[in-house]
């Protein structure tokens, strides 16, 4: 340890002769904390929530979706489409037609998405999961068509989990001219049966818009005969999603797009990004802010061990030894200040997982999680730890090179 550090350290602990400077030092020290902990804490439930939202997707989007770069529908047998299944490391493949239509249940109607599946989709996806009612995922029988619909859609056409009559499905004829004299004659129209059951995956976009049904339904009902809209993937346990997603798009080309459920969702994901950032810079600024005590703290310091520095300098101590100590003391407050922060911060973070201390509401069970979900990435840890220590650093820099020159 050098004599400035050991200098510095001993300032530090030491008790001064006027108390204000011992208040000033403890208030710089728990700014530092606070703000530590505000970073960690922020972050962690930003994370938690991120890892909560893609939780949820997981259970309805495929591990890899491959849609058409250009148009909406392909050929079924498009031999890259063929090469692509026959990769060992494609564990179920999964043909899907997908488009917007209208359904219409008694005197309700809305916009809805039919996607027609493979009778193999809830081994692409964990789909049983979030089914809802007494019935299975069945999708066709005999000459009968079934319908899962999102809980959304079934409340809002007031069909239930379970529905009786035919759930009337129209779609616009994707060719001919339309005659005014029979507009009706321009859509194609079927029904799905009710299969007992709704899906909830807790998200808007699938709840309050997806129907479910077999492929065989959708083709007919959009005329896509012998084409799909997207192929799904699952791929092999263990297996690297990355290295396959690229050696799939070296295969497509351009001709396909390639996205894995993080990219499914690129708009989801990016705002919570974006989010995260912002929260990281706002407090930044307190801890900027925070940080505008040490130089209170060191000034009064300073001030106080005028008689210290004149013995050091009879003992030969140059000015730069006597500001390096003083800005060693600025450091240590905020190494203190991280340390004791970051000890916290992860303390209540575990104290929240274990516990769910902060509620989502008074209600339960009217949120998707009880309690705030937060989740501890350590990379997160080690930018915030560094951020404090570079912003406290930075913040007593100038301001000790002048105090040291005008007050000494």
């Amino acid at each position: 340890m050098s004599l400035a550090t050991t200098i510095a350290r001993r300032y530090l602990f030491a008790k001064k002769s006027t108390n204000a400077i011992n208040i000033i030092s403890g208030i710089s020290v728990i700014g530092v904390v606070v703000a530590t902990m505000a970073l960690i804490i922020v972050l962690s439930v930003f994370n938690g929530f991120h890892d909560l939202v893609a939780s949820l997707f997981t259970a309805f989007d495929p591990q890899v979706e491959i849609t058409p770069a250009k148009g909406k529908a392909c050929a079924a047998d498009d031999p890259l489409l063929l090469k692509i299944k026959a990769l060992p490391e494609i564990d179920v493949a999964t043909e899907c037609v997908e488009d917007q239509a209208l359904a219409v249940y008694g005197d309700k109607q809305m916009m809805v998405r039919i996607k027609g599946v493979e009778d193999n989709y809830p081994y692409l996806t964990n789909i049983r999961s979030i089914l809802i009612g007494e019935g299975d995922f069945t999708l066709h029988a005999a000459d009968l068509e079934y319908g899962i619909p999102g809980i959304r859609v079934a409340i809002d056409l007031g069909t239930g989990a379970y529905w009786q009559d035919w759930l009337k499905i129209y779609a616009p004829q994707r060719e001919g001219q339309l005659d005014m004299t029979n507009p009706g004659d321009a859509f194609s129209v079927d029904s799905l049966m009710s299969s007992g059951c709704v899906f909830s995956v807790k998200q808007a976009k699938y709840d309050k818009q997806y129907i479910l049904t077999s492929i065989t339904f959708a083709r007919n009902l959009f005329f896509r005969q012998g084409e799909i809209t997207s192929l799904a993937l699952r791929l092999k346990k263990g297996t690297d999603i990355e290295a396959v997603k690229e050696e799939i798009r070296g295969i497509c080309g351009d001709k396909y797009v390639v996205k894995d459920r993080f990219e499914q969702q690129e708009d989801t994901f990016r705002i919570m990004k974006i989010e995260k950032i912002i929260a990281y810079i706002f407090l930044t600024f307190i801890l900027v802010i925070a940080c505008f005590n040490i130089i209170g703290s060191l000034s009064m310091l300073i001030i106080d061990k005028k008689e210290d520095v004149r013995t050091l300098r009879c003992l030969g101590a140059s000015d730069r030894l006597i500001g390096k100590i003083f800005l060693i003391e600025g450091s240590l407050i905020s190494v203190v200040g991280a340390v004791v922060g970051t000890g916290l911060g992860l303390l209540l973070c575990w104290l929240q997982q274990e516990f769910g201390i902060v509620s989502m509401g008074e209600s339960t069970g009217t949120f998707i999680v009880d309690a705030y979900p937060l989740s501890v990435h350590y990379s997160d840890v080690a930018v915030i730890f560094v951020t404090v220590i570079t912003v406290g650093f930075i913040s007593v820099y100038y301001p000790v090179r002048y105090l040291t020159r005008h007050l000494l």
